[in-house]
């Protein structure tokens, strides 16, 4: 079994309120209840309550789901079509937005190589290069990606010049990925031959179970259509076929991001306070909002592999929480990099941050370390290092950049995951989207849905298409 994520908020304790972490314990707890009780209500089937309507809380027992068999063997079905797909194509085109996009996103940055796209296919074990479109309105962005695949993409017999699509869309209704499925469909059928095989096995909707999207893929016959689940919402869906199609079609393990979750799951559901990286982190979290004003989260992500799902998270929280003249303010940073852009700001700027690092305890690969020269040479003075490796370093940077901060009386957290596999990018996803519903029943703001963000979409739609 895989090491488990720990969380580490001692750093921050010194900064709640005598006495608040143990008078808020009963009302986490029925936080926690009501959560875990949003589960039975969808499970029920029977109409969910209006004041808890949506009820997106489908992705609590997701995972474990798809790891029994559920879903008439849904994972077993994504992995054999992603095995299919993996060996047709050189090149993925994922169209998507939001929750359809920065999931995938943080999988594919945080347990790829971040050279992946310049690698040769063998290079990349036999799987294709990625290319995302659809998550803007930028024309120049897809004109470019038309155009190096027209430049790449001769010969369809040749697996090395074959490209496919994965279009993830709810309803389809969408503007950005509807506008950049038409025109990417159009270019792949018209390099393949509108109608024919590859024109339709070379596309892969993932969608609900009706909409629009839904009709295209029925009408076009697409023989690999993908289900987004009824109480499942977008930000929270990266673990469906969503994120784990595509992810397995990169050779991603999708189990272990699963068991990952589902361990995460047990211990919410069954740990206690203090034992509960989950419910720890939305108290800390809470109490120093409520308490001392502190409404800025900084994600702080040590290392540039895992700054997507940063991003991922800025979306979770600001969609869920964001409403009602409230929420916090997520912002993701990467260090060292951004110690030298927002780190004054963080270090004496307004104290109205709270500080959680996101830190790998051991690196992927084998540490480098900085040679020793001849002393005419070390105009650098770095031979004092002493053959120290990039890890060394970077755990010093982490060491004195917390002490700089405790020093100075601004509260700091740790999320340590023991390795950046799989298995741990599963405990940290689920982790987040549980202290997220959490804390909207916690301070009685419901977690799903996202209605603020529907005016825009009303507002074009009138401008584009007339009232």
């Amino acid at each position: 079994m895989s090491a488990a994520l720990t969380y580490d908020p001692s750093a921050a304790l010194k900064f709640l309120k005598a006495g608040a972490r143990e008078a808020l314990a009963p009302k986490l707890e029925a936080a926690r209840m009501e959560v875990i009780d949003d589960v039975a209500i969808l499970t029920s089937k029977g109409p969910v309550p209006a004041d808890k309507n949506p009820l997106d809380a489908g992705f609590i027992d997701w995972p474990a789901r798809l790891l029994a068999g559920d879903e008439n063997g849904l994972l077993r079905k994504i992995e054999e079509s992603a095995k299919r797909f993996r060996e047709q194509v050189d090149r993925m085109v994922v169209l998507g937005i939001g929750g359809s996009y920065m999931g995938l996103r943080a999988l594919f940055e945080g347990l790829c190589n971040p050279y992946h796209n310049q690698l040769t296919r063998e290079q990349r074990g036999g799987v294709p290069t990625l290319h995302f479109e659809g998550d803007n309105l930028d024309n120049d962005s897809v004109a470019a990606l038309l155009d190096l695949l027209k430049t790449h993409c001769k010969d369809p017999k040749d697996l090395a010049q074959r490209w496919g699509i994965v279009v993830i869309s709810k309803s389809g209704g969408t503007l950005e990925t509807a506008a950049a499925f038409r025109i990417f469909r159009d270019a792949l059928e018209t390099y393949y031959g509108a109608g024919s095989e590859l024109a339709k096995k070379l596309v892969v909707p993932v969608t609900g179970e009706t909409g629009k999207l839904r009709s295209i893929s029925n009408g076009a016959g697409y023989p690999d259509t993908f289900p987004i689940p009824d109480g499942i919402g977008g930000r929270f869906s990266v673990l469906t076929a969503v994120g784990l199609f595509p992810a397995a079609v990169l050779g991603i393990d999708i189990r272990a991001l699963l068991q990952g979750a589902a361990a995460i799951t047990t211990t919410f559901k069954t740990a206690p306070l203090g034992q509960n990286p989950v419910l720890d982190y939305t108290g800390i979290c809470h109490l120093l909002e409520r308490d001392s004003g502190m409404d800025v989260r900084i994600l702080s992500t040590w290392g540039k592999k895992l700054e997507a799902c940063g991003l991922w998270y800025d979306q979770l929280l600001a969609e869920s929480l964001g409403k009602h003249e409230r929420g916090a303010l997520p912002l993701t940073v990467v260090n060292t990099r951004d110690l030298h852009s927002r780190g004054q700001q963080h270090q004496e700027g307004k104290r109205d941050k709270l500080i959680t690092n996101v830190i790998v305890d051991k690196a992927s690969l084998a540490p480098v370390k900085v040679p020793q020269v001849a002393a005419d040479r070390d105009q650098d003075q770095l031979n004092r290092l002493g053959w120290k490796g990039m890890p060394d370093l970077l755990a010093a940077a982490i060491a004195g950049t917390n002490k700089a901060y405790a020093d100075d009386d601004r509260p700091t957290a740790d999320i340590h995951l023991p390795k950046l596999d799989a298995y741990a990018v599963g405990q940290f996803l689920q982790m987040m989207m549980l202290a997220t519903a959490v804390e909207g029943r916690l301070i009685g703001i419901n977690p799903y849905g996202q209605p603020g963000v529907e005016a825009y979409k009303k507002n074009m739609g009138e401008i584009l298409y007339g009232k």
